[in-house]
């Protein structure tokens, strides 16, 4: 196979629990340069230069990775996000939580 011809999947964020949003948005808005893009009660949105991070509550969203993956509806029934992407949450061989997201380009 021809790794030129194959297009590769992307990681698009990384998920962390936080206790209090508007105290860990304050913590990370203070010590780095990044910018929100997203924000209620249940998580905020970072972007960084060259990926995104997610503070989510307990309870609400799991802790994990996301990945833009052309294939995500292969693993289930997508679901409509508040932000309008679109995605399904798996498992991976190893228990860890992973975020399948429909390309954002394609939304």
């Amino acid at each position: 196979m021809d790794n030129e011809d194959v297009k590769l999947d992307s990681l698009h964020h990384v998920a962390i629990q936080v206790e209090d949003i508007a105290r860990a948005l304050k913590w990370y808005s203070e010590t780095f340069n990044a910018e929100i893009v997203y924000l209620d009660d249940t998580w905020a949105m970072l972007r960084f230069e060259n990926i995104y991070l997610a503070l989510v509550i307990p309870g609400q969203h799991p802790p994990h990775i996301a990945i833009e993956h052309e294939g995500a509806e292969a693993h289930g029934t997508l679901i409509r996000h508040r932000d309008g992407t679109e995605s399904i949450y798996v498992n991976d061989s190893e228990g860890n939580v992973l975020e399948l997201m429909k390309p954002v380009n394609e939304s």
